[in-house]
């Protein structure tokens, strides 16, 4: 913190209205330490009457626009989604956050706040640790005492937005009245730094492209806000040094425990402690980060006003449509305006069903999973490499895991087969070393053999549903885990005994798909991350989109152990199978 900010705390801001909102740019808000927050406050223009509050906290930059910072994605949704950019003139528009253009005159204040070391917001940069979580806490609480405020306070962006109003939920802020989760992880180590034991790259892309970028003290270095002319990432300008020294570095400190602990523990959301109304709104594609949260969190938050959303596409797009944003205003109208809106009477689940051609079907049900789900298993044959109903006799196969794997095809469908919700795979394997990396893919060919994938969250060539698990991490909690969620408590490694046979379980996120007659179902078991076999733009291949966008599993892998040949029995007593959510009797096109 420089000795200006130290010495000049002013909590004022700068006032104007445009566009028929009334803006206060760069306002204070005051932490218990003294730090000094920076927030822009977006309210209708001339009110008289307070509004709620809809507050995000994160640290993209507030003054960053969505089309100067992530043009590629703001291209992309200009082009499939136009709904989202209409009826409004998107100047105002920020990266996974609400338009204020379009919330404002709906009677809403828009609260945008830099997070502690970001943006325009001093401090130490520490993403998602217990200290930002208080922040976040003294910020909703800020808002809801501001004399434009009802002193109801909610919360609705997408991921960095979602994945905090899980963490703050759980502090029971007086003030926070409701929480809209877009595509958010609840649960940090499986779904954000580990996935079955197996560091994802994720976070070490992410953090020095996203974050780092838009450090407070980069000044110069980023493009001021187009509105004020202020850089985005604070009036000072570090050294690379100082940047270095006023933040933690978050891909080395969660490459420091490998196994879940404390310092997991520490920034992990505990959705159980959520007791005020929540929308939570899944992404299928998002195989890699979103969808498990998203799922395990609705169902494990303790409020009983609490309901569940599936769709698909971009990660960036359904929030900012008619259909997204309609859905969340709806919410927000009935728990922070208190409208009677009928929106009590919605159905607990809203699933955008999807198709083998990409398109989606809107269904209603009243649970999760769905309770007529028919939990049947597809058991893997080795002699023939077919996925079956009926159980195999005895025998096993073996893959190098750096080659593309075992493929298990099911006989083309005769009818609609609808797979919606979560699964598993039961598989027996041995190992030439002392421990395995496991991929399990569930995938769809068409009837010429072209595989079925999807546009995803981040890669447009995703397939259906991924389950990960590191071998030496195959203890399960039995008190937590399900035939369909096996849950695994990553406390410790237990190498295996070279050559010999074990049982695992494999956790398969939860997905959406039904397939026609004439394609089929195939199960792919691999040593690493599933890569399309088709054609790749090259605008995706240069920036390492083969499948599985940033969520590949690289920077952990010893040679001398996954570098290894596995073994997969199949057949008689403890075989190997995939355990998957067939939806009997649903109305198919």
């Amino acid at each position: 913190m420089s000795d200006v900010e130290r010495e000049a705390p002013d909590l004022a801001g700068e006032v104007e209205e445009r566009d028929g909102l009334l803006i206060e740019w760069d306002v204070g808000i005051p932490m218990d330490d003294g730090i000094v927050l920076r927030c822009d406050v977006f309210r209708p223009s001339g009110a008289q009457e307070p509004v709620p509050a809809i507050l995000t906290h994160g640290p993209y930059a507030k003054g960053m626009a969505f089309q100067v910072g992530y043009a590629r994605q703001w291209q992309q949704m200009a082009r499939e989604a136009p709904d989202a950019l209409s009826g409004s003139s998107n100047r105002y528009q920020n990266w996974e956050t609400p338009d204020p253009e379009k919330w404002v005159p709906h009677g809403y204040a828009c609260v945008r706040v830099d997070s502690r070391g970001a943006g325009s917001s001093p401090g130490v940069l520490d993403a998602w640790s217990a200290q930002e979580i208080k922040d976040l806490y003294t910020c909703i609480e800020w808002a809801a005492s501001q004399p434009w405020c009802t002193g109801k306070v909610g919360m609705c962006g997408i991921s960095y937005y979602a994945q905090n109003a899980w963490q703050v939920s759980g502090l029971h802020p007086p003030h926070l009245a409701a929480i809209v989760a877009w595509e958010g992880a609840s649960d940090f180590y499986r779904e954000l730094f580990y996935h079955g034991g197996m560091r994802s790259r994720f976070v070490s892309i992410w953090f020095p492209r996203q974050v780092v970028t838009v450090q407070h003290g980069q000044g110069s270095r980023v493009p001021p806000n187009p509105h004020t002319g202020r850089p985005v990432a604070g009036t000072v300008t570090l050294s690379d040094e100082e940047l270095v020294a006023n933040r933690r570095d978050l891909a080395a400190d969660a490459a420091d425990h490998p196994l879940e602990d404390d310092w997991h523990r520490a920034r992990s959301p505990r959705p159980e402690l959520t007791d005020v109304p929540l929308l939570s709104a899944a992404n299928w594609g998002g195989q890699g980060l979103h969808p498990r949260g998203n799922f395990e969190g609705f169902l494990a938050a303790s409020t009983s006003k609490k309901w569940l959303e599936a769709h698909g596409g971009t990660h960036f797009t359904e929030f900012y449509t008619d259909y997204g944003r309609r859905m969340q205003q709806r919410f927000l109208d009935h728990f922070l305006k208190g409208e009677e809106n009928g929106w009590e009477d919605e159905p607990r689940v809203r699933l955008q069903v999807r198709h083998a051609d990409g398109t989606f079907t809107e269904r209603h049900e009243a649970e999760w999973p769905l309770a007529r789900t028919a939990w049947t298993r597809f058991h893997l044959d080795p002699s023939s490499m077919a996925l079956r109903a009926d159980q195999p006799g005895q025998g096993a196969v073996s893959y190098a895991s750096s080659s593309d794997g075992l493929t298990f095809l099911a006989e083309p469908q005769e009818r609609p087969l609808e797979l919606t919700g979560p699964g598993s795979a039961h598989l027996r394997i041995a190992s030439s070393t002392i421990d395995a990396d496991l991929f399990v893919i569930v995938r769809v060919f068409d009837p010429s053999g072209k595989e079925v994938v999807y546009q995803g969250s981040n890669d447009p060539h995703t397939p259906v549903a991924q389950g990960w698990l590191r071998a030496s991490h195959r203890r399960l909690d039995l008190d937590r885990s399900l035939p369909y969620r096996p849950f695994h408590p990553h406390d410790r490694v237990e190498p295996l005994e070279p050559g010999r046979p074990y049982e695992v379980e494999v956790e398969i996120w939860p997905t959406s798909i039904v397939i026609p007659p004439g394609y089929r179902l195939a199960v792919t078991v691999r040593g690493k991350d599933y890569e399309y076999g088709g054609e790749i733009a090259e605008a995706y291949r240069s920036i390492g989109y083969t499948g599985c966008a940033e969520f590949v599993h690289k920077d952990d892998q010893d040679p001398q152990v996954f570098d290894n040949e596995v073994t997969l029995h199949a057949g008689g007593e403890g075989g190997s199978y995939v355990l998957l959510p067939v939806i009997p009797g649903s109305p198919h096109r």
